[in-house]
């Protein structure tokens, strides 16, 4: 069912059309309007699931985590410095293979304090063991929470999962969304299966102490499990497509790329302000297009090789920083396109919320055509 709502109340509404029976968060904006519904949503008796009230970011990951031990489908949400205090149990997750869905709103890490959008926080946990999908608007928010669930309880991958979405340019904003009903959602996404759990008739251990001995098997155990997802995530989100109309088989979506010799490289809700940029630069004889990723973790090098193979040039907007170095998106496509002789330029922009307009994508494309990039963009030089 078509309805216009708010990014924030659209992906309580997914989360609750997935029965998780335990949910766990701390509000922190500008996720709250989130966990707020969901608690409503609970009080009201319009979800049947314990929710856990908690006194910081770590101790509702680690009630989550706990939950999902004990075999429960378990979900929370977080963004900026909520995310950054989960750190440690994030890899706890990850290593204990608990497929824990968590939306992330987005958010600037501080120091300076900023609550507008770029995406250092989820970025600054890449190597977690987390799959990490991003969202162009609020549909796809919704719908790769049915997918992010799908994937992720998978017994071929049993790896937890960000569904990221943009702060306040998507979380605070009224979009159509095709909303699915329960029995649809119950069709894609069976009742939860625990491949393990607590059980004190049955006692096992989660997260135990590993030796020099097996560490490193531990850690090659969880690289296979993200490599094995994609291949689950393209059948998942094939099924998907046919059962509902929306395709999400795959890791990177192209926009008027068939014939582009300048592609951009872009995640999260700027796509959607690119294409309309690529459009108008169409109209003006510009062979412009954009190579979406939708799916970062993982990494989907080949299909990003394969798509970006007959281009003259890359231009990566990366709204994240690796300090000293790149943008993240930029570094690993760099290594995507190595040896292919395609040069690729990285700018980094919009952090802190900062605007990216249409007129200055068009700059960029200029730029790249010129050879010029890996640097900051807009830079406010009267400051500096």
């Amino acid at each position: 069912m078509m309805e216009i709502i708010e990014g924030s109340y659209a992906v309580a509404e997914a989360v609750r059309l997935c029965r998780p029976q335990v949910i766990s968060a701390y509000p922190i904006t500008p996720q709250t309007h989130i966990v707020e519904a969901l608690a409503d949503m609970v009080a009201n008796c319009k979800l049947d699931a314990d929710y856990m009230t908690v006194e910081s970011e770590f101790s509702a990951l680690s009630a989550c985590l706990g939950a999902s031990a004990a075999g429960s489908r378990t979900y929370s949400a977080t963004t900026s410095q909520g995310l950054a205090l989960m750190f440690e149990v994030c890899f706890n997750v990850a290593g204990m293979r608990l497929p824990i869905i968590m939306t992330i709103a987005n958010r600037a890490l501080g120091a300076p304090l900023s609550i507008w959008n770029d995406q250092q926080d989820s970025i600054s946990l890449r190597d977690s063991g987390w799959l990490q999908f991003y969202a162009e608007d609020n549909q796809e928010a919704t719908d790769l929470h049915f997918l992010a669930y799908r994937v992720a309880e998978d017994h071929a991958v049993l790896l937890p999962a960000f569904v990221c979405f943009d702060g306040f340019i998507l979380s605070h904003t009224y979009e159509p969304v095709d909303m699915l009903s329960q029995e649809d959602v119950d069709k894609f996404l069976p009742k939860f299966s625990p491949y393990q759990q607590l059980d004190a008739a049955d006692p096992i251990s989660f997260g135990m102490y590993a030796t020099p001995d097996y560490y490193l098997e531990f850690r090659y155990e969880t690289d296979c499990a993200v490599k094995r997802s994609k291949d689950v995530i393209r059948k998942a989100g094939k099924e998907f497509g046919s059962m509902f109309g929306r395709d999400y088989s795959a890791l990177v979506e192209g926009y008027q790329l068939d014939d582009a010799e300048t592609a951009i490289v872009a995640m999260g809700s700027i796509c959607g302000t690119i294409k309309d940029t690529i459009d108008e630069m169409r109209d003006e004889g510009k062979k412009v297009g954009l190579l979406k990723i939708r799916v970062f973790r993982p990494f989907p090098d080949e299909e990003i090789a394969k798509a970006l193979s007959h281009v003259k040039r890359v231009a990566v907007l990366d709204k994240n920083i690796s300090l000293g170095s790149k943008g993240a998106v930029a570094l690993e496509v760099k290594d995507a396109l190595y040896g292919s002789g395609i040069p690729v330029k990285d700018y980094i922009l919009g952090l802190g919320g900062r605007d990216v307009r249409k007129k200055d994508i068009k700059e960029i494309v200029l730029r790249a055509e010129r050879g010029q990039g890996d640097q900051f963009f807009g830079l406010r030089k009267e400051v500096l």
